[in-house]
């Protein structure tokens, strides 16, 4: 990627050094966008297309207290490498895990077996972590004058969190139009929204993406324990893709 030469963001130790001097390395390509990176396969194959699609990205990573929060960090900074992604903000809402509310932030509420058939909203869902992720997205956009917010989120085949539907997205849009400065222009591509997993691993193949440094399991940092939602929605979607996970599972 070119279009700027500034210091990646990559350092775990001083996060609120990263989120003050974010504003002060502001790259000028044609076209930048802002692409939410969790280090799971969704955001993978999206900041691949959003790669195809720009002349630079800025690589954003959100911590909120997440069981995983290490090893997803990891896959972050790898992808980040792999796709030569200098400009990256690092930083944590671990006050969600206050909250709590959800199997992801909470040790005291199990991850639960995973359960393909229902859309019941699941107990990893953690309330409304979405919107605070567009907010951060949005208000980094807007300094660094990006035109376009890019996330991985997947409504057709995901677990049933009302953060991933198309109209929360619409509304969302509604919300920077009316909350940013009038000559902001920053749009929200949802690309793989409407796609089933196994299509995003097809599409993921397509474009080369690295779905071998990405990290989806709910609760495991060695091997993936193969048995929550996300792991069985991968596995499934592999399998109805035709290819082998190359993640290793317990």
């Amino acid at each position: 990627m070119g279009g700027f030469d500034e210091q990646a963001f990559d350092s775990p130790a001083d996060e609120a050094s990263e989120e003050a001097d974010a504003s002060s390395l502001i790259p000028h390509p044609s076209s930048l966008a802002v692409c939410l990176v969790s280090g799971g396969m969704d955001s993978c194959v999206t900041a691949a297309i959003a790669r195809a699609e720009n002349d630079a990205l800025a690589f954003l990573h959100v911590s909120y207290g997440q069981r995983t929060e290490a090893r997803e960090r990891r896959a972050f900074v790898e992808l980040a490498v792999h796709y030569e992604v200098t400009h990256r903000l690092v930083t944590s809402i671990e006050y969600l895990a206050r909250i709590g509310g959800s199997s992801l932030t909470d040790a005291n509420i199990p991850v639960a077996e995973a359960n393909l058939t229902s859309r019941e909203v699941p107990t990893s869902y953690v309330p409304f972590r979405n919107a605070h992720l567009l907010a951060i997205a949005t208000s980094w956009a807007e300094v660094l004058g990006a035109s376009r917010i890019y996330i991985g989120v997947v409504a057709e085949d995901s677990s049933g969190y009302p953060d991933c539907r198309p109209e929360f997205y619409s509304a969302f849009q509604q919300s920077i139009d009316a909350g940013t400065r009038p000559d902001t222009q920053i749009e929200i591509r949802t690309p793989v929204i409407h796609l089933r997993k196994a299509e995003i691993v097809r599409r993921g193949i397509e474009l080369q993406a690295p779905l071998e440094l990405t990290w989806s399991c709910y609760q495991a940092e060695e091997r993936a324990c193969g048995s929550c939602d996300s792991c069985a929605l991968r596995l499934r979607a592999f399998r109805e893709a035709g290819v082998s996970d190359p993640v290793s599972y317990a």
